[in-house]
């Protein structure tokens, strides 16, 4: 499958589960013992539930399990599938997490339907990962692979949060190590693609309902970066995309989330990337939290996304040269995406157990500046649906 096809269906429905944690996240950082009592309403209300710990004690995330249908439809791609998560701790200091996820493919993408035939196959992937909590520092390691006909990736994570300053603040170390198998169908694997990932990040309680974050990441890249697949134009006529064997990238990321009134909370988050191919990129994000009686919780957000081109790309090349790539992905273009969540407690036993279903929904609206459909001679533009189903239990 092609890597820009594969990239956006992935990217959407990881964005919505990675949204979906975020309280999560949030509230184990803030759940220290003397603050708890303060930063209790503002965890609950965003989605986590707040941890008890001892003073000076990192908590392990709760034993949960999740089950997930997840769905992505737009531009010509169609992505679904099941999910399923289990986290189990042991002995209070260690937590064992297993994943398995399934996409089932089928594309008819514009880069698919002007150069090849449409098609059909399955992406499944699994992880597994371990967290260690000592005192007030959490050590996470993990890894995962993800196997498709034309595509294998592998990859090996290593994280590790501290507190100090009183649990008020803390600092997080991260890093991933990736190894990618990339073929065709017809040929089979010619080629690969490494990838290392440097993550820092710093969250910081402000006041007793509202927290920050600050967090920055380097990315470097090796090897085949582009897609069998693609191609580009050059005085009109179609030739392999031809891109750098190398890219580095790195983007900080800052956030806030907070409180405003009971039961209310508003976030906030501002995105810049930059990379060596030249692209430079801006993620805006709004959105708010509202608990309706005592089994509803409703999110609703709005996140825009522009970005300028790679130094390479070209709609239609005016001259031949060494880097060529048609890849709507690296060209001039902008997202909007308006998004709800609704949590539905369905069930609770204090201390023993929580039952709860999630309906995610967001519509993302691509615009491209200078990406046009080859059929028409017109900028091209898609809408695309992303949808995920679940039901979470923590005991």
């Amino acid at each position: 499958m092609p890597t820009a096809c594969r990239g956006v269906a992935v990217a959407a429905t990881s964005r919505l589960l990675g949204a979906l944690r975020l309280a999560g996240r949030h509230a184990a950082l803030a759940a220290r013992a003397r603050w708890a009592r303060w930063v209790a309403p503002l965890a609950g209300l965003i989605g986590g539930a707040l941890p008890s710990a001892p003073a000076a004690a990192m908590t392990l995330p709760e034993d949960t399990g999740e089950a997930i249908y997840h769905l992505y439809d737009g531009g010509g791609v169609t992505a679904q599938g099941p999910a399923l998560l289990v986290r189990k701790s042991l002995y209070d200091k260690v937590s064992l997490t297993g994943t398995y996820y399934v996409d089932m493919v089928s594309n008819a993408s514009i880069d698919v339907v002007t150069q090849a035939s449409p098609f059909k196959e399955t992406r499944n992937e699994y992880s597994v990962g371990a967290d260690y909590a000592y005192r007030d520092a959490l050590l996470s390691v993990s890894y995962s692979n993800s196997d498709e006909p034309d595509y294998k990736a592998q990859g090996l994570s290593i994280d590790a949060s501290q507190e100090v300053f009183g649990s008020m603040t803390t600092i997080k170390l991260g890093f991933t190590r990736g190894k990618d198998d990339v073929g065709k169908k017809g040929e089979g694997f010619f080629d690969y693609a490494k990838h290392w990932r440097y993550r820092l990040g710093l969250t910081q309680i402000l006041t007793p309902t509202w927290l920050m974050s600050v967090n920055f990441e380097a990315v470097s890249d090796e090897g085949f970066l582009g897609s069998p697949y693609r191609a580009a134009q050059v005085f009109g006529t179609l030739v392999p995309e031809r891109n750098p064997r190398t890219r580095s990238s790195r983007a900080v990321k800052f956030g806030a989330i907070g409180e405003i009134m009971p039961r209310t909370s508003l976030h906030a988050d501002y995105r810049y990337f930059w990379d060596t191919w030249d692209i430079k990129a801006h993620t805006f994000e709004v959105g708010g939290s509202r608990y309706v009686g005592e089994s509803f919780l409703f999110d609703a957000y709005l996140r825009y996304y522009k970005q300028s081109k790679a130094l390479f790309y070209y709609d239609n090349a005016p001259v031949e040269t060494l880097y060529v790539s048609r890849n709507r992905q690296l060209s001039t273009f902008n997202d909007i995406a308006p998004g709800v969540r609704v949590t539905y407690q369905y069930k609770q036993v204090p201390g023993k157990y929580d039952i709860k279903g999630h309906l995610n929904y967001e519509y993302q609206r691509y615009s491209f500046s200078d990406f046009t459909d080859i059929r028409t001679g017109q900028l091209y533009s898609y809408g695309a649906h992303v949808l995920q189903l679940l039901v979470t239990a923590t005991f």
